[in-house]
């Protein structure tokens, strides 16, 4: 339910909060300290956790529950410009690529199991809202964009549910520490809040889903 929901998304934009004071920090001083950069690249392995216990999501693609892919790997691409400042907080506009993937082999069993291929694809805008100064600083950043989420058992083309775009909400936070004058060390921790898809072929639609993925890389800047 939207009350539900929202609730739920406030809880992780709390927990988020916490997170960006624990890391606000700067990382090295310097009196005055530079200001955020104009603009940040971001390039970062991340690892998605792909759900592997809903029972509707494999209804949705006719499989067995321990047919689910479950955990994978991924990588994010981030372009971020910052073009203004009011007091302690720097606004940023930019986006995201994020693709993942994840593939699984259950073991053999009575009835067996099939092998199975997950993969993840999310490209959005971001607005953030940034702490700290140009040595280093945290974030809180979210958007509205699209996605399209394929499960594919072995020896199955994919169906158009794996080829649907589904109106998908991104937000998450993070950090960035410069540890070179243009290279810094960052992480994020993001979630994707998934719309459900089409019913198709006599299959039920697929659910809501919240999608976790956390990544850690370089940015430049």
């Amino acid at each position: 339910m939207p009350g539900v929901r929202m609730r739920h998304i406030v809880t992780r934009v709390l927990q988020l909060i916490l997170l960006v004071l624990v890391v606000a920090s700067p990382v090295r001083a310097q009196d005055p300290p530079p200001r955020i950069p104009w603009f940040v690249i971001d390039a970062h392995g991340s690892v998605p956790r792909f759900p592997s216990d809903n029972q509707e999501l494999a209804d949705s693609r006719d499989m067995e529950l321990a047919e689910l892919p479950g955990r994978g790997l991924g990588l994010q691409l981030g372009v971020h410009v910052y073009p203004l400042r009011w007091r302690a907080i720097t606004f940023g506009v930019g986006g995201e690529l994020a693709v993942s993937r994840s593939n699984k082999t259950p073991p053999e069993s009575t009835p067996p199991l099939r092998p199975a291929k997950e993969r993840y694809r999310s490209l959005a805008p971001q607005l953030s809202f940034n702490f700290g100064n140009g040595n280093g600083w945290s974030y809180l950043s979210g958007g509205i964009g699209q996605s399209k989420w394929a499960i594919t058992p072995e020896g199955l083309e994919d169906n158009p549910q794996d080829d649907e775009p589904l109106k998908t909400i991104n937000y998450g936070g993070g950090a960035r520490w410069f540890i070179k004058p243009h290279v810094a060390f960052s992480f994020d921790v993001r979630f994707y809040a998934i719309n459900p898809g089409l019913a198709f072929d006599g299959r039920p639609a697929s659910p809501r889903t919240t999608l976790m993925v956390i990544g850690a890389g370089v940015s430049i800047k």
